[in-house]
């Protein structure tokens, strides 16, 4: 299947955007038309299981993005991922690397990476959640937890929208239908040789800056921000100024 996914913007270089885990493609509304507007051709997508695509089969979600890039004759693409998002385009990048010309990564997620203690906790409390059919209290768990102070109530009742319609269609979906995760190595993530913009919040989780540690020492290309003002999500906290780190990372001559 074609994952779902809105273009624009009619630029010579492609930016593909891929959402968090408990968003989908409209936490990137403050700059999917900045960065067309830029010169860019811009492409927001919904990975399987979020937004408006459905969870239909048995998937990998850098495949599936893959398949989207080639669908549209896309590739290379600078691939931009927040959270889990940049956990696919780690994966996208390492397994298909012609489709990759430089990734930016926000509070990026990583393969192979091991959860501490803290978030392995979080992640039973959202099980037990679920499991009692509280898909209110799961909702909220989430949104009191990835959003950074500088979340206003918008971006809190996004996120609240998002991340319930997430949980509605991948509790539905059979369990075979799961998505199947590829084996990316340490190694295989320094092979990655693209540039690399690794940005990541003071005030997100502790496990998401230890992320930006790995990820600035593994990537060869890789350039850290730390964005003293930002949560888990900067680009819901502030969107005009994520919007600006992003335009700026994409006019460096070495993107271009």
């Amino acid at each position: 299947m074609t994952l779902t996914h809105d273009l624009a913007g009619d630029g010579p270089s492609t930016v593909l955007l891929l959402h968090s885990g408990v968003c989908d493609r409209r936490m990137w509304d403050g700059q999917f038309h900045a960065l067309a507007e830029a010169g860019h051709r811009v492409v927001r997508c919904d990975l399987r299981g979020f937004g408006d695509t459905p969870v239909d089969a048995p998937h990998t979600h850098a495949d599936d993005v893959r398949d989207l890039l080639d669908h549209l004759g896309a590739a290379p693409a600078v691939v931009v991922g927040s959270s889990f998002g940049g956990e696919v385009a780690l994966e996208l990048a390492a397994r298909h690397p012609g489709h990759v010309s430089a990734l930016a990564l926000l509070g990026s997620a990583m393969p192979g990476f091991v959860p501490s203690d803290a978030l392995r906790a979080w992640g039973g409390r959202e099980d037990e959640l679920l499991e009692a059919g509280d898909l209110d209290g799961a909702v909220e768990l989430n949104v009191d937890t990835w959003l950074g102070p500088e979340a206003g109530p918008e971006a809190r009742a996004l996120v609240r929208e998002m991340q319930r319609r997430a949980f509605e269609l991948q509790l539905a979906a059979p369990e075979e239908f799961s998505p199947v995760s590829p084996e990316v190595t340490a190694d295989d993530l320094a092979g990655i040789e693209v540039p690399a913009l690794v940005a990541v919040g003071a005030h997100d989780l502790p496990d998401f800056r230890a992320i930006a540690d790995d990820l600035t020492r593994l990537l060869p290309g890789a350039r850290r921000v730390d964005l003293d003002w930002a949560g888990h999500l900067p680009a819901l906290e502030r969107p005009e100024e994520t919007a600006r780190l992003l335009t700026a990372f994409l006019a460096e001559p070495a993107i271009r």
